[in-house]
């Protein structure tokens, strides 16, 4: 058997080695591919699941909006005011009632800086029927009326902290100098649990 090379004009190239490396590369890269579209393909169906959850959710609402639209509306018939009035009325005093002044107060306690204390405090509903506390803290520094307002906001019964109204005061006895009035939402445990 005779083979003809001639070296000068086309140089050996080993082939066998080319295919190796580029292969292999090939193949790990189509693998790669191939998980890039699983993952895609199945986030795809995910989205369009939630898609269809999202809009039956939608629809159930706009049912709810359409039933209470029709008990309004019933209620606001001029022979139903009387008992929507009593009712909403009944509702404040049952809302009222089941407002805790000790769980209040112990919540408070927990959330209170040293050198601040409570002056007032009044609940009352807000439109949303949420219950929102006034209150009126006195002490020495507004710094501590702060730190207040703080770990109101890290706690787990009071939210939408704010100062509202903040006065200087001179010649009080108990030493005041500062009163400031914060109004929260309050959200007490139903549970009877104290964290």
């Amino acid at each position: 058997m005779r083979l003809d090379i001639n070296l000068a004009t086309r140089p050996y190239e080993d082939a066998r080695q080319f295919w190796l490396r580029w292969g292999t590369g090939l193949a790990v890269l189509g693998i790669v591919t191939l998980a890039l579209l699983a993952v895609t393909a199945s986030g795809w169906y995910n989205a369009r699941l939630d898609r269809r959850k999202i809009s039956d959710l939608k629809a159930q609402i706009a049912e709810r909006d359409r039933e209470r639209a029709n008990a309004e509306g019933v209620l606001a018939q001029p022979q139903n005011r009387a008992i929507r009035d009593k009712s909403q009325y009944l509702n404040f005093l049952i809302a009222r009632k089941a407002f805790s002044w000790t769980k209040a107060f112990e919540d408070l306690e927990k959330v209170m800086p040293a050198r601040l204390h409570l002056v007032s405090i009044k609940p009352e509903l807000n439109d949303d029927n949420q219950l929102a506390i006034k209150m009126v803290v006195g002490g020495d520094s507004s710094e501590h009326a702060i730190e207040l307002l703080r770990r109101m906001e890290t706690s787990t019964r009071f939210r939408q902290a704010a100062i509202t109204q903040q006065s200087q005061q001179t010649g009080q006895p108990n030493g005041d100098t500062m009163k400031v009035e914060i109004t929260a939402l309050y959200a007490p445990t139903t549970d009877g649990s104290t964290r």
